[in-house]
Order: structure tokens, then sequence, then C-alpha cells
């Protein structure tokens, strides 16, 4: 399955003692090294001062720029850190400016916060939001992405793997369409970012935005924006302080040429240093190696769920990742996560509400959402199924 060492994974996370975490979509079970890393920052900070100890840790909180820009890739300087992936993807998108006529193509699995984002400013400007439909196989059909491009279309922005299925859109494919049409290309990695290899220079994002909590397993509270350097003085970021610009004359400021002109000035560094531990971490470990193990324990999922009378299972796409959707027939969700829980296995929902155009386009509700990582066992796939099964209709 991959040269994971298992065990040592697993003896690295205080969790995978606790429960069956199928839930790394949500919010992972981070490695030791991150709790050690968040936790021993906040106790020196409660004895030296949070100012003293940021300034005696200067070098550390710089350098954590390094490992996130590691990751995925990319150069330091083309790295903000932020309080959320939503904040991040927010700042990109809303540094943008659109007029009446512009045209906004996105994908059919566009989260909630995302296309709402699109309704203000379409609402505001004048501007089009349009959707791509998918290919047969359920993934973005990037031959319709490059027929619907024209002179109008001011922006591409999709998720490279959706909140509701185990489906990977064809990202670097999307980035050749962007990149010969001469269309910003952004993209929501939140989902994809600690779960697989991610080079932007490959896939040809110009803005990229992810989590430190789900598949990169780092603490909650922080998130990251890459933007490419080339296009990073296009961008007017939507609001400014004194970390992101310096006030120079009463009448002038002067705003920084990096992607640090997206941050703000207050931020933990107790969850920046968390997310480094995490990014150092999933380096180490091989982000080749963790695809091939979750990647192939989500497909033991799906089989042994496709198996049993009563449950469909709801992800598509030629590539399929760690995130497995299904239904039981006669219940809920809700029901099936919490009977989920009663044997510690963790999994969540999702509903219509967090992928409405999909959701309803194949007449779905509401799914339960299991997602696999690498330091899942076969025993744990096995038990999921097994608990699903006890509660399917004979």
């Amino acid at each position: 399955m991959s040269n994971i060492d298992v065990g040592a994974v697993r003896r690295d996370t205080p969790g995978c003692g606790e429960v069956n975490h199928l839930n790394n979509a949500g919010s992972s079970l981070p490695p030791q090294v991150v709790v050690d890393t968040v936790v021993s920052y906040l106790e020196e900070e409660a004895t030296v001062g949070g100012y003293e100890l940021a300034d005696r840790r200067a070098e550390d909180l710089a350098a954590v720029y390094r490992s996130v820009a590691g990751v995925i890739g990319a150069n330091e300087d083309e790295i903000a850190l932020l309080d959320s992936a939503t904040s991040a993807w927010d700042m990109a998108f809303y540094s943008m400016r659109f007029t009446e006529g512009d045209r906004i193509l996105t994908t059919t699995t566009e989260y909630a916060a995302n296309f709402i984002a699109y309704l203000q400013v379409a609402r505001r400007t004048g501007a089009r939001i349009e959707v791509v439909p998918d290919s047969p196989s359920g993934e973005m059909d990037v031959d319709a992405l490059e027929a619907m491009v024209d002179e109008r279309v001011k922006l591409i922005s999709i998720n490279h793997v959706p909140t509701n299925g185990g489906v990977v859109n064809p990202a670097a494919a999307v980035g050749d369409v962007a990149k010969r049409a001469g269309v910003p290309f952004l993209l929501d990695a939140c989902q994809s970012v600690g779960q697989m290899p991610i080079d932007v220079d490959e896939i040809g994002c110009d803005m990229l935005s992810a989590t430190s909590r789900k598949f990169l397993r780092g603490p909650r509270g922080v998130g990251f924006l890459y933007v490419r350097d080339t296009m990073i003085e296009s961008l007017d970021p939507i609001s400014l302080d004194l970390h992101a610009a310096t006030w120079v004359a009463p009448d002038r400021y002067d705003i920084r040429r990096d992607a640090k002109r997206f941050e703000r000035w207050e931020s933990s560094p107790a969850l920046r240093l968390g997310l480094a531990a995490a990014c150092d971490y999933a380096a180490d470990l091989g982000l080749q190696s963790a695809w091939e193990r979750l990647s192939a324990l989500a497909a033991e999922l799906r089989a042994g769920l496709t198996a049993v009378p009563g449950v469909t299972v709801h992800d598509k796409g030629r590539i399929r990742g760690g995130i497995v959707t299904f239904s039981v027939a006669g219940l809920t969700a809700p029901q099936v996560k919490a009977a989920l829980a009663e044997r510690r296995i963790n999994v969540s929902t999702s509903t219509v509400a967090s992928t409405r155009i999909d959701m309803e386009q194949r007449g779905l509700e509401e799914i339960v959402r299991a997602s696999a990582h690498y330091f899942n066992t076969h025993d744990e796939i096995d038990a999921a199924v097994e608990t699903v099964a006890r509660l399917s209709p004979p």
C-alpha cells in the first residue's frame, strides 16, 4: 500500500488509542509533536509574556513560512498566514475587482462559503457566476471549461477536492486552460493539502487556500494563502492594517510587496508553530506515501460499504481520495453518525446546504462522510463497515 510505518505513526498519535477516527476531512488527529509544539509555546508565553516570547522566537516564527511553502512547492514570500482557510480564500477572492458582465467560472461541487461570496459579489457588481458541468465520470469537465472561456471570464475558481465526496478535480488541467487564456485561477485546496502531493507550479494555480486542521493534521484556528509572486501586486486586499501596510505620511501608506499584505497583525504564534510542525511531519513522512495509503484505505471502505445491502455510496470521479460518502436506507445521516459514535467511530455528515449545486443535481439532501487517513488500519475500516452493516435493513 505504501512504505509508511503505520505502527510508528500511530504511536505518534495519541488519539489513535482512543477512537477510530474517520473524520479527517473535518479535523484530523494531530501527531504528538504538533500538540507539544502548541502547548509548550502557550506554557512559556504564560510565564514570559506574549510580546516578549514572540520576539524571542522570531526566527522560529519566520521559519513557519518556509515549512508551509515547502508543502506546496512555493516560495515563502508567496505565503500568507491567516486564521482559517475561509479567511485565506476570502482574502484572495475579495482582492479581485469585478464589474458588470464579468464571468466567474466554478464547479458543481463548490463549497457554500465560496459560492455565497460569488453571489454577494454578483449582487454588488453585476458579475455572473457560471457552473462548469461535470464529465460523465463525475469530475469537472475540462473540455467544457475550455469551451466556456472567453474575454469576459475574470476568474476560474474551483475546489481541488470537494467537502461532500472523494472526487479529485483535475486541477492541473484546469491550470493549463487558465494559463492559455490568461485568466487567474483560484484553487480551494482545503481538502487536498496533506492528503496528496501538491505543487503549485505543476498545478498552475495563481492562488491557493488551505487549512491546518484537516488532512495536514495541524491545529484548528490557522490556515494559509498562496499567491503567485507575479500576481501579488495586482491584488488589492479588502482591508489593510499596520502589518499589511506601513503608514508613511499623514496622507499615505505603503503596502507590502509580498503575500503578507493579506495578513493581519494579531495572530496565534502557538498555532502558527503547530502548523509548521504539521507541515514538517507531513514532509518527512512523504506526501506521496500518505496519498497512496489513505486512498487505498478509502477504496477499501467504499468497496466494503458498497457490498452492504441498503447502503448507497455516493462518490464519483475517475480519481478518488480519502473522503467516502454514503447513506443507509431508512436512516438519516445523523442517526448513522450517532450509531457509529457509540462504537467510538468518528464520522461526520454533509447536507445539501454545503454543496447545493451538486447535491441538488443528484437528488441528495444529506450524506454520511467518512474520511480515512494514513494512520487508519484495515481493522478500523472493517469495524466501520461491520457497524454500518448492522444498521442496514436485511
